[in-house]
C-alpha cells in the first residue's frame, strides 16, 4: 500500500476538495465497519452500472465490507451525482459517474446543485471506452462518408439519440456536426438502453454510445455500426473505422470514475483509491472489464483531478460552440 508521504505528496497536487479535512487520528483498520454505498447516476443496465458492479464486487473483498451499488437516475446524472456530493464525508458513501455530471454539465447548466471541481473528491480514475457512431440499417448506408453526405443533402430530417445533454453521446454528435457542416435534431434519453432502443424503433435514426449498450444489437443486425471515437480501432472491434481515419480530426472516451464527498479524510480516500486500483488491476476483474469493452486505466486522486479538468477544456468550447445549454 501507498505510504502516508507518498499520500500527503499525491493530495498536495489534488484540488482544495481533497484537503478538506486534514489527517485524523484513527487507524485504517477502523473503516471500513459497515457496507459502502456505491450511487450510479444513470440507470440499471448502463454502463457506469454495468463498470460499478464489476468493480464495486472485487473491491468488496479488500474492504472485508459489501459495495452496494445504488441507482439515482436523474437530470443528465447530476441527480445521483448530488447524492454523492451532499453525502457525509465518511466513505461510506461514493459514487461512479461520467464526464457529463462530473465535468461538462457545468458549462451545460446555468445552475449546478453542486460543483465537481469543489464538492467532490476524486478517488481514481476507472475506465475509458470508445463510443459506436450507429445507424438503423434503414438509412441505406454502409459508411461514415456516405452518411454525411446523407446529412448533408437533408439539413434537419434526420435525429440523434443520446444519453443526456453534455454526455459523449451528444458531444461527439455536435463535434461531428460542426466538423461536418450538416444538421442533425439532438433527442435525449435517461439512459443507454432507451436511446438504442429510440433507434431501434425507429424514433431516432443513430446514436453514438459505448460498445455495450450498441455492439449486441449490431451483431444482431438491429443497428449498422460506422466508427469508433477513439484515436485507435478498438481491438475487440477491429472491424469498425475510427473517425479520424474517415478524415474526421476528432476522438473521445466515454470513461468512468470514482468519487466521494469533499471532506472525506485523506486515509480512508487512501483506502478506497487502493482498494479500487487493486480491484481494476486484478486479472480476473481486468478480464470482465475488457469482455464488456472497458479499458481500465486507476492510478492516483492528483491524476484523476487533473484529467478532469483537462476534459474541461477539451469540451468546455465543444459545448458553447453547439449553443447547448440547459435551465
Amino acid at each position: 500500500m501507498t505510504s502516508r508521504r507518498q499520500v500527503l505528496k499525491t493530495l498536495a497536487a489534488a484540488p482544495a476538495a481533497t484537503l478538506a479535512t486534514p489527517w485524523t487520528a484513527f487507524a485504517q483498520g477502523e473503516y471500513p465497519a459497515r457496507p459502502i454505498r456505491l450511487v450510479v447516476p444513470f440507470a440499471a443496465g448502463s454502463t457506469p452500472d454495468v463498470f460499478a458492479r464489476i468493480v464495486g464486487e472485487r473491491a468488496s473483498q479488500g474492504l472485508k465490507q459489501p459495495v452496494v451499488v445504488e441507482n439515482r437516475a436523474g437530470a443528465g446524472g447530476n441527480l445521483g451525482t448530488d447524492v454523492v456530493a451532499k453525502a457525509a464525508p465518511d466513505g461510506y458513501t461514493i459514487g461512479a459517474s461520467i464526464t457529463g455530471p462530473l465535468v461538462n454539465n457545468v458549462v451545460l447548466y446555468r445552475k449546478m446543485p453542486y460543483d465537481p471541481f469543489r464538492d467532490l473528491a476524486p478517488i481514481t480514475f476507472g475506465v475509458h471506452q470508445a463510443n459506436v457512431l450507429a445507424v438503423t440499417p434503414s438509412l441505406g448506408v454502409n459508411t461514415l462518408q456516405e452518411l454525411m453526405d446523407l446529412l448533408r443533402r437533408n439539413p434537419g430530417r434526420y435525429n440523434y439519440a443520446s444519453i443526456g445533454v453534455g454526455s459523449l453521446s451528444h458531444l461527439s454528435m455536435e463535434l461531428l456536426k460542426t466538423l461536418t457542416h450538416s444538421y442533425v435534431v439532438h433527442v435525449p434519453y435517461a439512459s443507454s438502453p432507451a436511446a438504442v432502443t429510440s433507434v431501434i424503433a425507429g424514433d431516432t435514426h443513430m446514436v453514438s454510445l459505448a460498445p455495450l449498450a450498441v455492439m449486441p444489437q449490431v451483431k444482431a443486425g438491429r443497428l449498422k455500426a460506422l466508427a469508433v471515437s477513439t484515436a485507435q480501432r478498438v481491438p475487440q472491434m477491429p472491424e469498425i473505422p475510427t473517425f479520424r481515419e474517415a478524415g474526421l480530426p476528432m476522438d473521445g472516451s466515454a470513461w468512468i470514475g470514482l468519487v466521494a464527498p469533499a471532506g472525506t479524510p485523506a486515509p480512508i480516500l487512501e483506502r478506497l483509491n487502493h482498494e479500487f486500483v487493486a480491484a481494476m488491476r486484478d486479472p480476473a476483474t481486468n478480464e470482465k472489464l475488457k469482455s464488456q469493452y472497458m479499458e481500465a486505466d486507476p492510478g492516483t486522486p492528483a491524476q484523476f483531478a487533473a484529467f478532469m479538468r483537462e476534459e474541461l477544456a477539451k469540451w468546455g468550447p465543444v459545448i458553447k460552440r453547439s449553443g447547448a445549454t440547459i435551465d
